[in-house]
């Protein structure tokens, strides 16, 4: 079965439920997690993307304004790496063998990459359950990491996208 179980988490509400998930799955199976955080700017929380001052002629970030950004970023980070320790303590205290890591970048091809280094049989990722315009402007982790994964792929939804659903919303205004 599964011996090496990637749990790809984020800062939205639905990581604890894939992490609560991921080890419920790892005690059956007796499975190793990796827990994995990948920051980027566009995830709740986040700073975001450094801009520049209109006020400079030159268009790069004035001093003021790139050191504001780095301390906000590097909070980001520590914060990212006290919820994986966090969620590491917690998978140990349960009876599961567990690590951490946490990268910059895109999360998509972050998670798949380690994936393929870590070797693992399975990742589990979150789904917020974005549709339309939505998930063509913000993308879908999800989406990107069940097609181009080298190993099985368990995706975990968020219990607002069947709430937010055409048939839900359809179901509620008829009430």
């Amino acid at each position: 079965m599964f011996k090496k179980i990637l749990v790809a988490l984020d800062n939205s509400d639905l990581r604890e439920d894939v992490f609560d998930k991921a080890i419920a799955l790892a005690k059956v199976t007796q499975a190793s997690l990796m827990l994995c955080h990948v920051l980027s700017a566009y995830e709740d929380g986040s700073p975001g993307i450094p801009i520049r001052s209109y006020q400079a002629y030159y268009p790069v970030l004035d001093d003021s304004t790139w050191r504001l950004y780095q301390k906000r970023w590097e909070e980001f980070e520590a914060q990212g790496i006290a919820q994986l320790r966090q969620d590491c303590d917690r998978a140990q205290a349960a009876g599961v063998t567990a690590e951490f890591t946490q990268f910059v970048g895109e999360p998509a091809g972050m998670i798949c990459s380690l994936a393929d280094s870590w070797q693992a049989d399975l990742i589990m990722v979150g789904s917020h359950g974005r549709r339309g315009i939505r998930e063509l402007l913000l993308g879908s982790v999800s989406n990107y990491v069940m097609h181009q994964a080298h190993c099985s792929v368990m995706v975990v939804h968020s219990h607002d996208a069947k709430a937010a659903s055409p048939a839900a919303t359809l179901a509620s205004a008829t009430a």
